[in-house]
């Protein structure tokens, strides 16, 4: 996914969350940069950094807007002196973020531009779940999940952090009636751990003599 940002110089660490969320990220000087530089897919996101003068910032973030016809996600730096309501963007994330929050904010934004609605995907940094067509992208990348590969991925995202023995993931996952031994969950978080690719694996932790966490 190509994101268009605002300034010509964003922070670095703008420009390192949305690596590590999958867009691929043009620094742009305005306006007419955002029209002009677009690639030939179209953007999937606009990213407006807010500088001390914030009123002048979000004034950008309006002509932008009105250029560009990608979502608009503003990162306002703290404090907030902005009246938020009705501003000229489609979500903000107040800086210093985390990381993860930026990657959920960025991803739920591009990913309608792309024709699914936000409530049909799940977003978990540059990982989307699009419950609507069973399909799983990393990065924008497709990877291809079986139905239980998919389904226990999803359960993952959509609890991260806490810690899952075998036997509720057996439970919870594949269902009261499934006679499978608690090994089933191994040989499953193996495969998504190969096909999520060795950056990502980490995402799925072992715990020791207990099971799973995701994130």
């Amino acid at each position: 996914m190509h994101a268009a940002v605002y300034p010509l110089q964003p922070s670095a660490e703008l420009l390192r969350g949305l690596a590590d969320a999958g867009f691929r990220a043009t620094p742009v000087a305005d306006a007419a940069a955002v029209a002009e530089s677009a690639p030939e897919e179209g953007w999937s996101l606009i990213v407006v950094e807010l500088g001390d003068d914030q009123l002048a910032g979000l004034a950008a973030s309006r002509r932008i807007r009105d250029e560009g016809s990608a979502p608009v996600l503003v990162v306002i730096p703290r404090p907030v002196s902005l009246d938020l309501a009705g501003g000229d963007f489609d979500d903000f994330i107040v800086s210093p973020f985390d990381p993860s929050e930026l990657a959920a904010r960025a991803n739920r934004l591009a990913v309608p531009a792309l024709g699914t609605g936000s409530e049909e995907v799940i977003c978990f940094k540059d990982l989307a779940l699009n419950l609507a067509t069973y399909q799983a992208t990393v990065g924008a990348e497709p990877v291809d999940l079986t139905y239980m590969e998919y389904e226990l991925l999803r359960f993952f995202a959509t609890n991260p952090g806490r810690v899952w023995s075998r036997e509720q993931l057996l439970s919870r996952v594949w269902g009261y009636d499934y006679f499978g031994g608690a090994r089933t969950v191994d040989v499953h978080v193996r495969r998504l751990r190969a096909k999520l690719g060795e950056e990502r694996s980490s995402w799925i932790t072992t715990v020791r003599s207990v099971g799973y966490r995701f994130g």
